[in-house]
């Protein structure tokens, strides 16, 4: 199962048709609130982040995620526009496990939905 946090229709469309082509069930959370929520109804197997994505605020739910124990084996991916390098730092210090470009993110998105995210550099 994926969770994809993400609002961006393009990238949506993107996410799905991979997802779909691989098999694994996906659910979008477009909403700040319903993050957490999600991931506990759904179990994801990995949660994919658009990190430039502000009003979804996905620094504050990566490191509420990480707050919680029983959440620790959850996969957590994001990705972003290549010029806001920050955003990935910050991502990595709030506890995300691959923090990416939307460049790379596409190539590696069959892996990370196969649910081999630990391959992914």
């Amino acid at each position: 199962m994926v969770l994809a946090v993400v609002d961006d229709l393009l990238f949506s469309s993107k996410i799905r048709s991979v997802a779909e082509a691989a098999g694994r069930p996906i659910v979008f959370v477009r909403k700040r609130d319903d993050i957490l929520p999600g991931i506990r109804e759904h179990k994801p197997d990995v949660v994919l982040f658009d990190l430039d994505r502000a009003p979804l605020d996905p620094m504050g739910a990566i490191r509420e995620i990480r707050s919680h124990a029983d959440l620790a084996h959850v996969k957590l991916v994001g990705f972003g526009s290549h010029v806001h390098v920050e955003r990935f730092v910050e991502a990595r210090e709030a506890g995300i496990d691959v923090a990416m470009a939307r460049s790379g993110f596409v190539v590696a998105l069959p892996k990370i939905v196969a649910g081999a995210a630990s391959e992914v550099p």
